[in-house]
């Protein structure tokens, strides 16, 4: 049977179902669970390795539905609920009317501030923290260039804010463009300036070879930890909004 990338396979025998994605830059075989969507993604270098990839996959199947059933709940972004912005916890309030969300002080504590209602006052709240993450992620970016030089190429770095559901950041040298997930901004700020390092590093080094890590290592020291923070929290990051 041949398989395509962005093809949905039915659930079968005991296996959910999967969605198939061919990335050139993926190294080996992988499952990954897309916690936002609530489905399997299946990873292959090329087309032809998707014949491999799906049969690791359906060899996985009790894993593959014992992670999606744990997956976390959805958080919908509504007043009274509590959110991270930079690993800090934040109480969401409506202030009713229709101004935009902002950061305010309530007895000494952050709080989100918002009008709207409904699905108005997510896209309020869900528009402070883009802001948030353009500004942080940009100046990071920035501090990163700057510290690898020449090393890094010439000119400047063109940084997008976006939602994406499969990874947190993504780097085109050809282009020199970074994009980031504006989720990551509810992370640790150690967390997030990983994310712009491990980014950066990618004009220097387009792959995940030993050379790339060792740059990254240059910039933030030791990333296991970080990496290991993005794993185990990511999929509660993606459930929020």
């Amino acid at each position: 049977m041949r398989f395509s990338h962005g093809q949905r396979l039915p659930p079968e025998d005991g296996v959910p179902a999967l969605l198939l994605t061919v990335n050139p830059r993926a190294r080996r075989l992988s499952v990954r669970i897309d916690a936002r969507r609530g489905e399997a993604v299946v990873v292959a270098p090329s087309q032809r390795g998707l014949v491999q990839a799906v049969a690791f996959a359906r060899s996985r199947g009790a894993w593959i539905a014992e992670r999606l059933a744990a997956r976390a709940e959805s958080r919908p972004l509504e007043p009274g609920a509590t959110v991270s912005l930079k690993g800090r916890p934040i109480r969401l309030e409506a202030t009713g009317g229709a101004g935009a969300a902002r950061l305010v002080e309530r007895d000494g504590e952050p709080v989100i501030a918002s009008g709207g209602e409904g699905e108005a006052f997510a896209r309020r709240v869900e528009n402070l923290f883009k802001r948030q993450a353009r500004d942080l992620l940009t100046a990071r970016t920035e501090h990163h260039l700057a510290s690898l030089g020449g090393q890094a190429g010439r000119g400047p770095v063109r940084v997008s804010i976006v939602d994406t559901r499969s990874r947190w950041g993504s780097c085109s040298p050809h282009n020199r463009s970074i994009r980031y997930s504006w989720r990551v901004v509810m992370a640790p700020e150690p967390v997030i300036d990983y994310l712009a390092a491990h980014e950066v590093a990618h004009l220097v080094h387009a792959d995940h070879s030993p050379a790339y890590w060792a740059v990254v290592h240059r910039l933030v020291g030791d990333q296991r930890p970080f990496r290991r923070w993005l794993r185990e929290h990511g999929a509660a990051l993606h459930a929020v909004g």
